[in-house]
């Protein structure tokens, strides 16, 4: 059955064609089941609403999904709204997955370097009880606490295992990262949703 999975990217790869690719490779599957998806993601609908409008309609497009697939580019991983949709899906227990897109061909005809993983950007410390977590985000070499969404960092949750409590971790150490191209997205996509 297919999943819902909201779309964080940075609006760059949607001009250069990259995040297109991705979010709508469905379109040419016999069936959109075979793809693995519904695209709960956001559009244009994004411009002109102001902080507070950006964070209701992402918390909205995040209603009823269960993974959150990050479409990685060059600069995604400094992108605030991006950093926002994955602590916000981390936060609502959506299974996170990344995908890098600069190894698809652009509307230039050419590809780019991969970029920086975002999920290595942002993370989570356990407290020594377990029974807390507070989001980080790393900023020019350093990690500081994420306090936009709910404003408070620390929230609390059902318990963790005793090997990550009073310890941090960055989100690429729990969620996997694929290559669009090298790893045959386009088959495997739903795979890596299910």
């Amino acid at each position: 059955m297919a999943k819902r999975v909201y779309f964080a990217f940075h609006y760059q790869d949607v001009i250069d064609f990259r995040a297109n690719v991705v979010r709508n490779h469905w379109v040419t599957k016999e069936h959109r089941d075979a793809a693995g998806f519904f695209d709960a993601s956001l559009w244009e609908e994004a411009e002109n609403k102001g902080d507070i409008g950006l964070k209701r309609l992402i918390n909205s497009g995040l209603e009823g999904t269960s993974t959150t697939c990050i479409l990685i580019g060059s600069q995604t991983y400094a992108r605030p709204w991006v950093r926002y949709e994955i602590l916000k899906s981390f936060k609502r227990g959506n299974a996170i997955l990344g995908v890098h897109i600069n190894s698809i061909t652009g509307k230039n005809r050419i590809t780019k370097p991969l970029g920086p993983n975002p999920l290595a950007y942002v993370g989570v410390t356990f407290s020594e009880s377990g029974l807390t977590a507070t989001l980080h985000e790393k900023l020019n070499g350093e990690w500081y606490e994420y306090t936009e969404i709910d404003g408070c960092a620390s929230y609390r949750i059902d318990g963790v295992a005793a090997q990550y409590r009073g310890n941090g971790f960055h989100l690429a150490n729990f969620y996997p990262t694929y290559d669009w191209v090298a790893d045959d997205g386009y088959d495997n996509f739903s795979s890596w949703v299910a």
